[in-house]
């Protein structure tokens, strides 16, 4: 998955001068008091970033991420939300003229385009036809971007194990797909330099790209005068859904607005709990021929060293046997405190379970020696593995998300 700013745990790590720079830079930030006073640190920690992600230091970034977390919250937010500005959005660079001399400065921003699927079968990730793209520009460049925007996409459709897995990463395919925008191309990624992807009933897929306008200009459709974000978003997944269809035979999918990179990335988390259980109970009725009303669900919390993830199993209504299971994991700054199972029970009510046990007992963070699938909790509180009917385990992924 792509890294995203959220909590860290603390390391005792050893901090080398440019960890120390980035260190007292976010400090100062932190404590600013005026925009003109935070334009100052703002520059010099840019600048910083913009080094050490072009040098591939990413050790020196996610140390002082490390160091400041807990410590000064004010300065790991700031130092976090500038990485992630840094990794994503390019240093506006001249473009050309039509006579290719100069022009005006552009701005560039990597964004994310998210889709939400399911499927009994394998959802598709991996090379996407030149057809599909430019089905895909067509209506990005319609509903979703400001007029004059160039943009430049990957043709290649992200699982969440493809995404870049750092932020060094991240800012090297942004370079790229900046020069593809330029031109207004798309960038060729080679499927066979990507890693596999697991097969999972509900899961997310990402068409990823660059755009580009001039500097200062609006760069998406809802900063225009007579634009909004609501009535481009209705659009984006009508026309959007339409076009991007044949990218996923065989499976249930719902577009999601697509947003600059960490943002989206962080939506479409937030955004795939519920839907993983709606999927789920979707099949689950398809499959054994019933209704949500003849499932039980089972909420129980799982710690490793801290609370990591709530964990839901599926019964039928007068059975202990768990069929199958979901995993909520917590995201940003969820912990003990927030109210997870509460949102989840609302889910599972919302589509008409009308059997939900939510345990409060700890349960231990365990998967099967075997596949490796995380172990779900039934009705007597055990963390156990989830088994279809025989009759329908053929049929089904090995596992959810």
């Amino acid at each position: 998955m792509a890294t995203l700013k959220r909590p860290r745990l603390p390391r005792r790590t050893k901090q080398s001068p440019d960890t120390e720079q980035l260190i007292r830079l976010a400090s100062g930030l932190g404590l600013s008091g005026s925009r003109i006073e935070d334009a100052f640190w703002e520059t010099r920690l840019g600048m910083l970033i913009d080094k050490l992600l072009e040098d591939g230091n990413e050790a020196a970034l996610t140390t002082a991420l490390d160091q400041l977390y807990g410590a000064q919250e004010r300065a790991y937010d700031a130092l976090a939300d500038l990485v992630e500005a840094r990794c994503e959005s390019r240093i506006p660079q001249p473009g050309e003229n039509s006579a290719g001399k100069p022009g005006k400065a552009i701005d560039l921003l990597l964004f994310v385009a998210p889709i939400l699927a399911w499927s009994r079968f394998s959802i598709p990730a991996g090379a996407v036809a030149s057809t599909a793209l430019t089905n895909a520009r067509v209506q990005l460049l319609a509903h979703v971007f400001a007029d004059g925007v160039r943009i430049g996409m990957a043709d290649f459709l992200f699982s969440p194990d493809q995404l870049p897995q750092s932020y060094c990463d991240t800012a090297a395919l942004a370079n790229r797909l900046s020069t593809a925008a330029l031109h207004s191309r798309d960038l060729h990624l080679d499927p066979g330099l990507m890693p596999e992807t697991a097969n999972f009933l509900s899961d997310t897929r990402y068409l990823l790209g660059v755009a580009a306008v001039p500097h200062g200009a609006a760069m998406f459709r809802w900063q225009e005068e007579d634009g909004n974000r609501v009535d481009a978003f209705k659009q984006w997944r009508a026309q959007g859904g339409e076009a991007l269809r044949p990218l996923l035979p065989g499976c249930a999918s719902e577009l999601l607005l697509p947003q600059p990179y960490h943002a989206g990335c962080r939506d479409a988390d937030r955004l795939s709990r519920p839907y993983s259980l709606r999927a789920s109970v979707a099949y689950l009725s398809t499959t054994l021929n019933l209704t949500p009303a003849g499932l039980r669900a089972v909420v129980a919390p799982f710690y490793d060293q801290r609370l990591e993830e709530y964990r839901i199993g599926f019964t039928l209504k007068d059975s202990n046997e768990v069929m199958h299971g979901v995993v909520w994991p917590l995201l940003d700054a969820e912990d003990d405190l927030t109210d997870i199972a509460a949102q989840i029970e609302t889910v599972l009510r919302e589509i008409d379970i009308t059997e939900v046990m939510v345990l409060e007992h700890r349960l231990p963070l365990e998967y099967c020696d075997d596949c490796g699938a995380p172990l779900y909790p039934n009705p007597e509180g055990e963390p156990v593995h989830a088994e279809l009917p025989e009759e329908q385990a053929e049929a089904a992924p090995r596992h959810l998300h």
